[in-house]
């Protein structure tokens, strides 16, 4: 049951290597998406960001507003660890259940949680694998500026937000470079399958 996680830096091709990994079998499991769902009007979570951080983190229809909460904390470590409070917990229970259902589904199952975070929040987890999209910063904040419309300014303060790049480094068994061609981060992520199928195979003839 191997359970893989990916993470990497704004900009860094994350989705690129998901895409791909999903594209051979791989069941993605997305944090970020998990955040929006246990955030979901009604919820647990978003009741408990509205008592901490104001009504007026929600909307007229009862939703988060993102831009609001992001303008909250951003900037603000100690806004930050008090949503991590409220929203981790939560995170981590869901993304356990998905974990289950996709093996459960299928015990030989390659699931890669897809994890912005891992670095601050999941890195103690029992992964099998830790891989990491990397590109270096320059070439991520021009991603930001021409692909997202930012502007230097703002894809700079990005960047200084999120842990160095080191730090996620430094916990990467396969590090798949995306500061080249689309067709080159392609090539990593199918030799990191074959890699991934090859160790199953072995691990399966060992059972």
């Amino acid at each position: 049951m191997p359970l893989v996680a990916l993470t990497g830096g704004i900009a860094s091709g994350k989705s690129t290597i998901a895409a791909r990994l999903a594209e051979h079998g791989a069941v993605i499991v997305d944090a970020d998406r998990i955040v929006r769902d246990v955030q979901s009007a009604g919820s647990p979570v978003l009741a408990a960001i509205a008592g901490a951080f104001g009504e007026r983190m929600l909307r007229p229809d009862g939703s988060l507003d993102r831009a609001a909460l992001g303008a909250e904390v951003f900037g603000d470590d100690a806004a930050i660890a008090r949503l991590n409070a409220i929203v981790h917990p939560a995170v981590r229970a869901e993304s356990a259940r998905r974990f289950a259902e996709a093996f459960a589904a299928d015990p030989r199952a390659v699931v890669v949680y897809d994890v912005p975070l891992l670095v601050e929040a999941r890195v103690d987890d029992p992964w099998e694998l830790i891989v990491v999209a990397h590109a270096p910063a320059e070439v991520r904040e021009r991603r930001l500026v021409e692909l997202r419309g930012l502007t230097a300014a703002e894809a700079a303060a990005r960047l200084a937000s999120q842990v160095p790049d080191e730090a996620r480094l430094r916990i990467a068994d396969v590090v798949i470079h995306t500061d080249g061609t689309v067709d080159d981060t392609l090539r990593q992520v199918d030799e990191l399958w074959e890699r991934l199928t090859e160790h199953l195979d072995r691990r399966a003839a060992r059972a």
